[in-house]
């Protein structure tokens, strides 16, 4: 696949991620509300698979065939989470309260927005199947 256009890649950059998931339609309104807040387009669909763009680089998701197991655990080798740079901790806050009506639920409440620690405002959001995603902001508060 060529990358989009009027984007050109840095070499080393990531081409595409591919995930597979055990349903689509999840993924779809999980991802697919996330990726475009964050300001990915939609950029392939199939019967089995949806993909989103940002610059030259795409997130893909799958309900393949071929899958082995019917549930992610990020704990097992493999995937544990995506990172997303986010604006602003006003971005970040924004998002977490949207979140729930797509998904997807926010992880270690207790110690939010600083679960990772003291250096990165941060949220980490889990969707049904178990997929983690963590939101960064570019600035913090104190910016």
């Amino acid at each position: 696949m060529k990358a989009h256009r009027d984007v050109r890649p840095v070499p080393g950059a990531l081409h595409h991620v591919e995930i597979w998931v055990p349903d689509l339609e999840r993924a779809v309104v999980s991802f697919g509300w996330l990726l475009e807040a964050l300001g990915y387009t939609p950029f392939q669909s199939w019967d089995d698979g949806r993909s989103w763009r940002l610059g030259a680089t795409y997130l893909v998701f799958e309900r393949s065939a071929a899958l082995t197991a019917a549930e992610h655990d990020r704990c097992r080798p493999g995937l544990n989470h995506l990172a997303f740079h986010v604006e602003d901790h006003r971005a970040v806050e924004a998002l977490v309260a949207e979140a729930p009506r797509h998904g997807w639920t926010l992880m270690f409440p207790d110690s939010h927005p600083y679960a990772g620690g003291e250096a990165a405002y941060a949220a980490y959001l889990e969707d049904a199947d178990g997929f983690e995603v963590e939101l960064v902001a570019i600035e913090g508060p104190e910016a």
